[in-house]
């Protein structure tokens, strides 16, 4: 079985549908996908009828992240949030957006992941809120020491 990949598909979306297609490579159930997104599948069941067994995976999807991004041309950070973390570094780093434009290049330097776009644009409307480089750092700092 092979799942065409969407054109921005996240590594995390990647490899949840990855893990799905091998399950249903191993076992010969029916498979039925409920739900919709534009990220993948929100909820799979999987029904064997002839044994009467019925399995329910709820699969978690990273949807959305808040992004921190640092142009070392500018010495400034941007802060943004979005559904699809790889498009987005890209669009900036294009000239996408008027603002990051100028600093070209961007590079991320800090990232966290929610499951709603609106969680992850609440959080990014907070960390704006604190109006504060050293906070920046100190998420940035604390990001980096928390992934060694």
């Amino acid at each position: 079985m092979s799942i065409k990949r969407p054109y921005f598909c996240t590594p995390v979306e990647k490899r949840w549908i990855e893990l799905v297609a091998q399950l249903v490579e191993q076992y010969t159930f029916n498979v039925w996908a409920l739900g919709s997104s534009p990220s993948g599948f929100t909820q799979m069941t999987i029904r064997n009828d002839g044994h009467f067994c019925f399995y329910e995976f709820k699969i978690l999807l990273i949807l959305a992240f808040f992004y921190i991004l640092y142009s070392q041309k500018l010495g400034k950070y941007y802060l943004g949030a979005c559904s699809n973390l790889e498009r987005r570094l890209y669009e900036h780093n294009i000239g996408h957006s008027k603002f990051t434009s100028t600093g070209i290049p961007w590079a991320l330097v800090y990232s966290e992941e929610f499951t709603d776009l609106k969680d992850a644009k609440a959080r990014e409307s907070k960390v704006k809120k604190m109006k504060s480089k050293k906070y920046i750092e100190h998420l940035i700092h604390v990001g980096r020491a928390s992934r060694l």
